[in-house]
């Protein structure tokens, strides 16, 4: 039990990557785990686009306004696709899937972090889907709901501290 709770506490987003491969064995495990998540009815409706080429993750570092910069450095990255007309559920299927891949990631003494894209633009408006879209030709039908970037860890992050839990937030039985 404890290795779980150990793994909870460790994983924050890193957002600076250090220069580094990521081997291909580790790579598929981080996939692996998206492949294994779980999904509304077990119909595992998500698709993953992985992007290794460093002018692809340079454009999609572009694709938003902020948030998303540290794709430069990444290693990969994983771009969360779903069908909002096939699956009602996309954005829960594809967050499940998503955290499964960073909590992998962590396991394996990797970096990731996310970078929202649903409802994030670019200054101009552009929606940051039809800017992915344009740069991975991603079909029409489906929407972007982030990119993981994932590499060797860049610098250390301290462990979540119990202290900033906020308890008060739970309720039991009623609000």
């Amino acid at each position: 039990m404890g290795d779980f709770i150990n793994l909870i506490q460790k994983r924050r987003s890193c957002r600076k990557f250090a220069e580094g491969d990521i081997s291909a064995d580790n790579v598929q495990l981080i996939l692996r785990a998206a492949l294994m998540s779980p999904s509304s009815r077990n119909r595992q409706l998500w698709e993953f686009v992985v992007v290794d080429d460093g002018i692809l993750l340079d454009k999609l570092a572009d694709s938003k306004e902020t948030g998303a910069q540290f794709l430069r450095q990444s290693a990969f990255a994983v771009v969360v696709l779903g069908n909002p007309a096939d699956n009602d559920c996309w954005i829960e299927d594809g967050s499940i899937a998503a955290y499964s891949m960073q909590l992998q990631a962590e396991d394996l003494g990797l970096g990731s972090c996310w970078a929202q894209m649903r409802g994030r633009s670019l200054s101009d408006g552009t929606s940051a889907d039809d800017v992915i879209h344009g740069i991975l030709e991603i079909p029409a039908e489906m929407k972007v709901l982030c990119v993981i970037g994932f590499g060797q860890k860049g610098n250390a992050c301290s462990l979540r501290d119990e202290d900033t839990l906020k308890w008060e937030n739970v309720h039991i039985n009623k609000y």
